[in-house]
C-alpha cells in the first residue's frame, strides 16, 4: 500500500476512534434548533430564538433554566446558523484578564474580518458586579453578542445594566416525554435498545430531574455495564447511581440488640419490658447520651404528635442528665423511658415523611406555582409571579383553598393522622380543611 495511502488509512481510522469516543451526549448535541427538546416556547416555529436566526439579527440574551435543558447547545446553534464567531467561556474558571482578552479579539476579528462574535458565558451569575459591568461597552457597541446561561434567577444575579441590555429566556426542565425522545436518539445511535425493563426506564427518566445530559449519560453507562442479552431492572439502575450505604460494625452485636429490644418494648407500650432493658444497657456501661438520643427519636418518630409534649419532654430529660451526669442523672432516662412508653403512639409523620421525600424524587424540581412566589422585580411580575395570590387572613373564615402543590401534580394525600391521642385532633382539622377546600374550587 503507497505510504499516502496508508497515512490516510490510519488518519480516517484515528477519526473514527475518536468520534467512538466521545460522550453519548456530545454526540447527539442536536444540529438545528428543531431537534433541540423540550423548548417549543422558544425554538419552535414563530418563537423568539428561531425569528432571531431567520432574520439573522441576533441580539444578547440570557438563557435561565436547570441543568442540562439545552442552554450551551442553543447558544451555539445560534452562532452556527448566523455569520457569528462562536468563543465560549465559563465564569468559574475565568477572569478579568480572559474577558479582556476576548473582548479583543473580537475587536480584531471584527476590524479585519467584519465578523462579529458571539460570546457564550456558561454560569455567568458567577461573575461579580465589576465583572459583569465589563461587559457592558462591548455590548452597547455590538462588538460581541452576549448569551449568557445561568440556573440562577437572573433579576438577583445579574447586574440591572446588564439585564436591560438583554432579553431573558426562560428555559423549562425536560419532562418524561421528552427524555423519552432522547433515549429513542440514543438507541438508534448506539445500534439497539437500551437494556432495561419499562419500570426501569420510567426511573431513569424520574432520576435524571430534567437533566438531559444525565439521562444520557446515564443511559451510556447502562449501554456499558449490561453484558450481552441482559436487561437491568430499577434495582440495578439504581446501583449505577448510588453507592451502597455503610452497614453496622458487626463487633458490637450485643449493643444494637438490646438498644432494638428498647425500642420495640417501647414501640409496644411495655413500659416494664422497656425499663429492664435500658437497665440492661446502663449497667453494661452503656453511655446515656446515646440512649437518650436514640429516645428522643423515638419521641418524633413513634409517639410524635400523637403526644406533641412527647419530645418536650425529651428534650427536658437529655438536658437533665447534661446537668446532673451519672448516676443522679440516669433517673431522668428512666423517666422518659416510662413516658414514652405509655404514650399513645403514631407513626403517621413518620410515614408522611417517607412518602413525601418519594414524592419529591419522583416530581424533581418541579416549580411552586407562580401565584404564590413573591414578584420583588419587573422581570418577575411579567413573568407571572404572585399573579392571583389571595392573602388567607384577608378572608373572614381565613381560608383560600388555593393550590400549593406545582402547576400540573395531582394533589396528593401525604399525612394521614390516626385516630389515637391529640392526632385525633389534627384529623378533624385536616378533614375540616379538606372539605371546605373542596367547596371553594367547586364555586370556581
Amino acid at each position: 500500500m503507497p505510504k499516502a495511502e496508508k497515512a490516510g488509512k490510519d488518519m480516517e481510522e484515528t477519526l473514527f476512534s475518536a468520534q467512538v469516543k466521545r460522550p453519548l451526549a456530545d454526540r447527539l448535541r442536536p444540529k438545528t434548533l428543531a431537534e433541540v427538546v423540550g423548548q417549543d416556547e422558544l425554538t419552535g416555529d414563530n418563537a423568539p430564538l428561531r425569528r432571531m436566526l431567520e432574520t439573522g439579527k441576533v441580539s444578547s440574551f440570557i438563557l435561565w433554566g436547570p441543568p442540562g435543558c439545552g442552554k450551551t447547545t442553543i447558544a451555539r446553534l445560534m452562532a452556527e446558523h448566523t455569520n457569528l464567531y462562536f468563543e465560549q467561556i465559563s465564569a468559574v474558571f475565568s477572569g478579568v484578564a480572559d474577558l479582556k482578552r476576548v473582548f479583543q479579539y473580537a475587536i480584531d476579528r471584527r476590524a479585519s474580518q467584519g465578523k462579529g462574535t458571539l460570546l457564550f458565558v456558561d454560569e455567568i451569575h458567577r461573575f461579580n458586579k465589576s465583572q459583569q459591568d465589563g461587559f457592558l461597552p462591548y455590548v452597547e457597541d455590538g462588538t460581541i453578542i452576549l448569551v449568557g446561561a445561568t440556573t440562577e434567577n437572573p433579576s438577583f444575579e445579574l447586574n440591572a445594566a446588564l439585564l436591560s441590555r438583554c432579553q431573558v429566556f426562560v428555559l423549562n426542565r425536560l419532562n418524561a416525554d421528552d427524555f423519552e425522545v432522547l433515549l429513542k436518539r440514543a438507541e438508534k445511535e448506539m445500534g439497539q435498545k437500551l437494556p432495561i425493563d419499562d419500570e426501569a426506564r420510567t426511573f431513569l427518566k424520574q432520576i435524571a430531574d430534567g437533566d438531559g445530559r444525565y439521562v444520557l449519560n446515564l443511559a451510556e453507562s447502562i449501554f456499558a455495564y449490561a453484558k450481552d442479552g441482559e436487561i437491568f431492572d430499577k434495582e440495578a439502575v439504581m446501583n449505577i447511581v448510588r453507592s451502597r450505604a455503610p452497614v453496622y460494625d458487626k463487633g458490637r452485636d450485643g449493643h444494637y440488640n438490646l438498644i432494638s429490644a428498647v425500642h420495640k418494648s417501647l414501640r409496644g407500650s411495655d413500659v416494664d419490658a422497656a425499663l429492664y432493658w435500658v437497665a440492661r444497657m446502663l449497667t453494661s456501661g452503656e453511655d446515656p447520651r446515646y440512649i437518650l438520643r436514640r429516645l428522643v427519636r423515638f419521641a418524633i418518630e413513634d409517639v410524635s404528635l400523637a403526644d406533641p409534649n412527647a419530645v418536650v419532654q425529651a428534650i427536658a430529660c437529655a438536658e437533665t442528665y447534661e446537668r446532673l451526669g451519672s448516676p443522679e442523672g440516669d433517673l431522668a432516662v428512666m423517666q422518659l423511658t416510662a413516658y414514652l412508653a405509655t404514650a399513645p403512639k403514631s407513626a403517621a409523620v413518620y410515614k408522611a415523611m417517607d412518602k413525601a421525600y418519594g414524592l419529591a424524587r419522583q416530581t424533581g424540581s418541579l416549580m411552586p406555582p407562580k401565584h404564590i412566589l413573591n414578584a420583588p422585580t419587573k422581570l418577575m411580575k411579567n413573568l407571572g409571579y404572585h399573579e392571583g395570590y389571595v392573602y388567607d387572613q384577608d378572608l373572614d373564615d381565613g381560608f383560600s383553598g388555593q393550590n400549593y402543590f406545582p402547576d400540573g401534580m395531582k394533589r396528593t394525600k401525604i399525612y394521614e393522622p390516626v385516630e389515637r391521642g391529640f392526632e385525633r385532633e389534627i384529623k378533624k382539622r385536616i378533614e375540616y380543611f379538606d372539605n371546605l377546600r373542596k367547596q371553594k374550587q367547586g364555586k370556581k
